[in-house]
């Protein structure tokens, strides 16, 4: 009985014996085997669909948007003598030259801010504005062999060259620094709003430059014209003069133009003084409807930018 018992109790040779390891090999590399990523298609809709804005889209290629932002850095300063020393250069010869013919041949009344602190406040944005409106503008024109070959959102393109502008920013940045502890500037609570003006005028630069750009692709001489838009602009904002020497008559241009009131709104910070919420609060309004009719406008031209650039 023993014996019997024995033999029933003893597996069959090729049976359990060789399946249990067989059953762990297989489990033990199921485990190590990477988990396939989700096979990512896109679906493509009718125009009668209308325009998509695909927020997941721009999440998805987030990474890209910091890649483009760096190459558009690196490509501007390769093979420069001075780097970035000329994002310094730049606003601190404009500055002495309006300090100048301004402070010391028109003696123009700056308000609590020394004349060449308030003229620098005023141009570090602008500068910032221009140069990213102008880059933005011809960005997609100079990228045709980039776009007619992969598929990515163009609208990276323009904003990688608002991204670099911030860069240019927060170098030019460190000279207001200097000026501010030079003249012996008060700082206030007010310094606190600063990034809240830098990101309307961010967001006013993307909006303008999307749609320059869009419209660049289909008629190329708003290039020839864009130089002679932004330099009227320029003297449309109070960037070299205070706001108070504009006439009454002609006060309505400068709440009309939101560059004006972004300008102000950050020198008001800067010196610690009041803030003109109806100029801000219209600035503010008019930048949001700009950015979004500008998403518009590039996300309904964005399909034919291929075929035309």
């Amino acid at each position: 009985m023993d014996l019997q018992t024995r033999k029933g109790g003893t597996p069959k040779l090729g049976q359990s014996q060789s399946a249990q390891p067989v059953r762990r090999f297989e489990s033990d590399l199921n485990n190590s085997l990477p988990t396939p990523e989700p096979e990512r298609r896109a679906l493509i809709k009718s125009e009668e669909a209308g325009v998509q804005l695909n927020l997941s889209e721009l999440w998805y290629y987030r990474e890209l948007l910091y890649f483009l932002t760096l190459r558009d850095i690196k490509v501007r300063y390769k093979q420069t003598l001075m780097g970035l020393a000329w994002v310094i250069i730049q606003p601190l010869t404009t500055m002495l030259i309006f300090t100048l013919v301004f402070n010391r041949f028109v003696k123009l009344e700056a308000g609590p801010l020394p004349y060449p602190l308030f003229a620098l406040s005023g141009l570090l944005l602008w500068l910032f504005f221009a140069n990213a409106v102008t880059n933005s503008t011809n960005s997609l024109v100079s990228n045709a062999n980039l776009i007619t070959k992969v598929y990515f959102p163009r609208m990276f393109i323009p904003a990688a060259s608002v991204g670099a502008g911030l860069v240019d920013l927060a170098v030019a940045f460190l000279l207001l620094i200097v000026l501010v502890f030079y003249y012996g500037v008060t700082l206030t609570s007010h310094l606190l709003l600063l990034p809240l003006f830098i990101l309307m005028m961010t967001l006013l630069a993307l909006g303008v430059g999307l749609l320059s750009a869009a419209l660049t692709v289909k008629y190329r001489d708003l290039r020839h014209a864009l130089p002679f838009i932004i330099q009227l602009w320029m003297f449309a904002s109070p960037v070299i003069y205070p706001a108070s020497i504009v006439p009454k008559k002609w006060k309505w241009l400068l709440t009309i133009n939101p560059v004006a009131g972004i300008i102000e709104g950050f020198r008001a910070s800067l010196a610690g003084g009041a803030y003109n919420w109806k100029h801000l609060s219209i600035s503010a309004v008019m930048t949001l409807l700009l950015l979004v009719c500008s998403i518009y406008v590039f996300r309904r031209f964005e399909d034919t930018f291929a075929d035309v650039v």
